[in-house]
């Protein structure tokens, strides 16, 4: 049995008060929203506010930790349900894998997805550590678009349905963030990416957020026939649309061979 320390002891000490604060704060979040009181919390806690400050500097820090364990948590499930998805060229499949398992957890955790899909906190500037774990989101679907481009089974951007033009600096920071998540995308099809996503955590919040109520009860059919509609601006139908693809692709170069090596 490993012999544990006094420091060793005090370190779990402080890590389990730390999730006693945390899980305090996710309480007052669900009932009060994201305006923290760290006194509230030491009452519910039974402890004097000042020890708090041991633990987190103020508000804006625990609301900081906050923030990066909600983005941790939504972008897990979806590198979690991503990869459950045993035929990794089923591109349709691998998104609507990721988006439902986005929906499920926003819908069990609501205060802690409003807190970072929600109206912004006033008076909180979130800091340069949250961005990795919010981009969590965005590395699962530039995966699965990186996995249909080196397959050749992801059609050019402007198949099927064409953008209207991309102004030249915006196509530049389209292109900066495609390389920045080694999406392997040309501007266009970044562009359809993000617009997807954005339209994935807008059907999530129009439905956490109550505007579908008295008219949709339907909710997860109506989700997902949202999210195979944005998907088909991105990965077609899977397998069956990239051998389409790829055949008539080949076959204006005036070539059908390695169709089979490319597309299966």
């Amino acid at each position: 049995m490993e012999k544990r320390t006094a420091a060793s002891i005090r370190a779990r000490a402080r890590a389990e008060m730390i999730d006693e604060i945390k899980a305090a704060a996710r309480r007052q979040l669900a009932d009060q929203g994201a305006n923290l009181s760290l006194r509230a919390i030491a009452r519910e806690l039974d402890v004097v506010s000042s020890a708090l400050y041991r633990y987190f500097a103020s508000r804006d820090e625990l609301l900081t930790a906050l923030i990066i364990d909600a983005y941790n948590a939504i972008g897990e499930v979806g590198e979690q349900a991503d990869a459950a998805v045993t035929d990794r060229l089923d591109l349709t499949g691998r998104w609507l894998a990721v988006t439902h398992a986005w929906r499920d957890w926003a819908l069990a955790h609501p205060a802690e997805y409003a807190l970072i899909h929600g109206s912004p906190v006033p008076g909180y500037a979130a800091p340069a550590d949250t961005i990795a774990p919010a981009n969590r989101r965005f590395l699962v679907l530039a995966g699965i678009l990186r996995d249909g481009r080196q397959a050749g089974v992801l059609p050019p951007a402007r198949v099927p349905a064409e953008l209207p033009p991309i102004p030249g600096p915006l196509r530049t920071e389209l292109d900066i963030i495609s390389s920045a998540l080694a999406a392997e995308t040309d501007a266009d099809l970044t562009a359809r990416g993000i617009i997807a996503l954005i339209e994935v955590f807008g059907a999530v919040s129009f439905e956490l957020f109550g505007q579908l109520n008295n008219a949709i009860d339907e909710r997860r059919a109506w989700f997902d026939l949202q999210a195979r509609a944005n998907s088909s601006g991105l990965c077609r139908s899977g397998h069956s649309a990239g051998v389409v693809w790829v055949r008539e692709h080949l076959a204006t170069e005036g070539s059908a061979d390695g169709i089979h090596a490319r597309a299966v």
